[in-house]
């Protein structure tokens, strides 16, 4: 299929669209800091990541503030390192201060015109409203930890995801799953068939960051490093549509803005042209071999 064959795109939001690694690191780093701890940043989001996921599978119930006071605790017990109240409320209560990447508010807009947008995170709703102030976009649905009473990579979260896509309308097959994260959400996604586009926010840097390195092998269907609208790809550009004999063309472009059919001014082929919001260049939102 071709990323214009899809209906609706459901997002992760931390790590995806919101910079969460930046904001995890902005409390972890002074903490380890005070305690004197020798561990570099990416250590630190690495030994964390282990006991934030570690918590999201026992403590189902608890919001996603409470998880993460769990894991600074965790880790902090570790390392052997004093966490106070303090150090532990400064991060449960810090998502909602998170940066949105630069990128995903233009972005968003330029998507939102074509498909349904869905939001399917491991936060709660307090939290998320934080996050969705950053961006700055209007989402068709919104789907958190705290409504399914579970954590991503639960099986749970993606029959909730299916649920809701049903009640929208979606076809069978026209939902695409947009995700930074291997462990929390390519893998579970291609198990119950959804397709995916890995956005590798950690393209240039090595190692896995603040998630968990993925249990089993997963492919996604699409990779970009961001989700960056090219702006020098916001241009004039025409394609020839070819009309058969029912008087009706398909284009043959890949801009995400020309979507299907075109009808013929009383010719056999005619010169379409139109403002391009995607062109996706090969190395941009390309398939998988």
């Amino acid at each position: 299929m071709k990323l214009t064959d899809y209906e609706a795109l459901s997002f992760d939001c931390d790590g995806t669209l919101i910079d969460w690694e930046a904001g995890i690191a902005a409390v972890l780093n002074p903490w380890a800091t005070r305690r004197g701890l020798s561990l570099d940043a990416e250590q630190l989001l690495t030994e964390y990541s282990a006991h934030e996921a570690t918590a999201e599978v026992e403590h189902l119930a608890d919001l996603h503030p409470d998880i993460l006071a769990r894991s600074i605790r965790a880790l902090g017990a570790e390392l052997g390192a004093e966490v106070s109240d303090a150090d532990a409320a400064a991060l449960a209560n810090s998502v909602p201060d998170w940066s949105a990447f630069e990128d995903s508010h233009d972005a968003l807009n330029a998507l939102g015109k074509y498909f349904q947008l869905i939001i399917l995170s491991n936060v709660d709703r307090a939290s998320f409203g934080g996050s969705n102030a950053s961006l700055g976009v209007e989402f068709r649905r919104i789907i958190t930890a705290e409504d399914v009473g579970s954590y991503k990579p639960s099986a749970r979260d993606f029959d909730a995801l299916a649920a809701e896509t049903r009640r929208l309308g979606i076809g069978e097959g026209k939902l695409l799953h947009v995700a930074q994260s291997l462990f929390h959400d390519h893998l579970p996604a291609k198990r119950v068939g959804v397709a995916t586009v890995w956005i590798n926010r950690r393209h240039d840097r090595p190692g896995w960051g603040a998630t968990p390195a993925p249990p089993a092998a997963v492919t996604p269907d699409w990779q970009f490093p961001s989700m960056a609208v090219r702006r020098r790809r916001r241009r004039r550009v025409t394609h020839l549509v070819k009309h058969g004999p029912g008087g009706v063309g398909r284009c043959p472009g890949q801009a995400l803005a020309c979507r299907g059919e075109h009808r013929p001014a009383g010719t056999a082929a005619h010169l379409h042209p139109h403002r391009a919001i995607f062109a996706l260049p090969r190395y941009f939102w390309r398939p998988n071999p």
